[in-house]
């Protein structure tokens, strides 16, 4: 009954986490003003987080019985979260907006599925080094924009 209690334990704090790292991206998206915010990306990190840890359950759960690839799942996480992300891009004219949600939900993904693994340094990693990508990235970006309106 320990071991369930503590197995649970880890879980939890893996979801936990999950949902927390895309809580931070989603706050950038949700302070752009973009539909993809703070639940979204929160759910698709913890969802993500959820089905790995599922996968590594019934792959330790039925290891005698049947052969179970826990990264099988990982692969259809990511192409479940591109038919998300298609949703969110828009074309309209000649431009395209929604692409960078989209992005965004994609690594929102990838960083639920490190923290399902057990891989937090990474996780955390990959967290800061998207933010720093919307924060620097961005205000360089704005900058280079007002630069050609004001030419």
């Amino acid at each position: 009954m320990e071991d369930i209690i503590r197995e649970y334990g880890i879980h939890s704090a893996k979801l936990l986490t999950a949902l927390f790292l895309g809580i931070l991206l989603g706050l950038e998206r949700e302070k752009s003003g973009k539909t993809a915010g703070i639940k979204t990306h929160g759910l698709v990190s913890m969802g993500s987080a959820l089905f790995v840890i599922i996968s590594l359950v019934v792959s330790n759960t039925f290891a005698q019985e049947t052969i179970f690839d826990p990264l099988r799942v990982a692969s259809h996480i990511i192409v479940g979260v591109g038919f998300i992300g298609g949703g969110a891009i828009i074309v309209k004219n000649d431009s395209i907006s929604g692409l960078t949600s989209a992005a965004n939900l994609w690594i929102a993904a990838g960083i639920g599925m490190a923290t399902g693994f057990g891989l937090y340094p990474l996780a955390i990693l990959v967290t800061v080094m998207a933010l720093l990508v919307f924060l620097i990235v961005g205000f360089i970006d704005r900058r280079t924009k007002r630069r050609s309106e004001d030419s």
